[in-house]
């Protein structure tokens, strides 16, 4: 069984890695930028980069030595003037005569480049510039906003009377705040600009960040509650079990019983009176059997609280509804389980020797059906441990079901993305448990 069991374990490695690129593709590319859907784009430049530096938003998705930065936005200076619309001394000119719409900086005069934040001191940055300069040179200079005086030129343009592509590399330095260009004779035209920051080395990724997190089980900084989002998770955990788990064991022994029951009197009034509980039960939302159960049994009757998490008298009537909301699906499930069986030879073959229908059923039909019921079990364990979003949300029980609602009303992506890893990974955990199960109860499986 070890062999088996170290074999699976490599064998899931594979699926493991989907699950992580998977979940990383989701929250990293799909849904767009996370500091903008966590903060809100009215905010700073300068929030959103330091949100994206907290949590590694900021570099090349899987490799790369230069990445984007907010301090300056890209944008197609042959239709616009981008970022420098009110900056003096520089005009945007639209296509004319077979030339591109461009941007022109005047001569003689120093323009501070728009930047939205100060640049990072001792980082290395790249300008890419697309450029044309019929006389004279530009020079690129660096200086501090407190004394105004220019500190060191970082680069020069030569005059070039065809577009030429440039790229500018520099470290900036302490108290440079400003980027300043300066034209000597004639003025610059740009068609592009663009601003990158420098990585460590190629694979300093977004990509490579997130597996160093999964490797120390950092699952980052909640936006929200500004707490360790593993903290959150083994705070949340233990109510959520509290809930959920008797709910589970309660749910199956309850519907495992039924179902028998259906089975013992088949074709009755009995079992079709069931059956049609049981789709009642189905047909009726999950909501209506919560406002009803805290209305009529916790407002009116006062039996039970319907608000809070102090002792398990708060829990006994979230457990109830969860049971009882979910036994119709169950019963059916089960029902049609234990019916099929009773219907293969060997059931046959026990009534004819004389074994009762009680014996039938609790020696052999219900030990022969543990392989459908053990992998609707198994399958479902993994779900317990986020919680119940809903009955932990209208009881105010603080489990993972209640901080997960929080997280997506707020755009708490780490929080998100922790609870959708964990419970992924737990769902492959899961399949092999299953197939170790499977052994356990059914003999004709072997572990090999």
């Amino acid at each position: 069984m070890l062999r088996f069991i170290f074999r699976r374990i490599l064998q899931m490695f594979p699926t493991v890695l989907g699950v992580i690129i998977i979940t990383f593709v989701l929250f990293n590319i799909v849904g767009g930028s996370p500091a903008a859907m966590t903060l809100g784009k009215n905010v700073s430049p300068k929030l959103l980069e330091q949100f994206d530096e907290q949590r590694g938003f900021n570099k090349p998705l899987f490799f790369g030595n230069w990445t984007v930065t907010r301090a300056y936005e890209d944008a197609d200076l042959r239709r616009d003037a981008g970022a420098w619309k009110q900056a003096p001394g520089v005009e945007h000119v639209p296509a004319e005569g077979g030339l591109p719409g461009h941007l022109r900086l005047a001569s003689e005069q120093d323009h501070v480049m728009p930047l939205a934040f100060a640049l990072n001191t001792g980082e290395v940055y790249r300008i890419t510039l697309r450029y044309r300069l019929d006389a004279g040179r530009v020079v690129l200079t660096r200086r501090g906003v407190q004394d105004g005086d220019t500190a060191k030129v970082l680069a020069e343009l030569p005059a070039s009377a065809n577009w030429t592509v440039s790229h500018l590399v520099f470290t900036n330095v302490p108290g440079a705040t400003e980027l300043v260009w300066r034209s000597e004779e004639a003025p610059l035209e740009l068609t592009q600009m663009r601003l990158r920051r420098a990585m460590r080395h190629f694979f300093d990724s977004q990509f490579v960040f997130y597996l160093g997190q999964l490797a120390r089980l950092d699952f980052g900084v909640s936006n929200y509650t500004n707490q360790r989002v593993s903290r959150m998770l083994r705070e949340g955990i233990g109510p959520s079990l509290t809930l959920t788990v008797p709910i589970f064991i309660g749910g199956l022994l309850i519907s495992i019983m039924i179902s028998l029951v259906c089975a013992f009197f088949r074709d009755t009034w009995i079992d079709r009176g069931i059956v049609i509980a049981a789709v009642m039960l189905m047909s009726l939302n999950y909501l209506v059997w919560i406002i009803f159960g805290q209305y009529l049994l916790g407002y009116r009757a006062g039996w039970f609280p319907i608000w809070g998490y102090e002792s398990w008298h708060y829990l006994v009537l979230p457990v109830a509804i969860g049971i009882f909301s979910g036994l119709g699906n169950n019963v059916r499930f089960y029902r049609t389980i234990m019916l099929d069986e009773l219907y293969h030879d060997y059931v046959r073959t026990a009534f004819a020797k004389g074994v009762s229908r009680r014996g039938v059923l609790f020696r052999h039909v219900l030990k022969n059906a543990m392989i459908p019921v053990l992998t609707n079990v198994v399958i479902a364990i993994p779900f317990l441990y986020t919680g119940s979003l809903l009955l932990e949300g209208f009881f105010g029980i603080p489990g993972l079901g209640s901080i997960s609602i929080n997280a997506l009303n707020f755009s708490d992506v780490d929080v998100v993305r922790a609870v959708v890893f964990i419970g992924a990974v737990l769902y492959v955990l899961a399949n092999l448990l299953t197939d170790i199960a499977y052994a356990l109860v059914d003999p004709r499986v072997k572990l090999k």
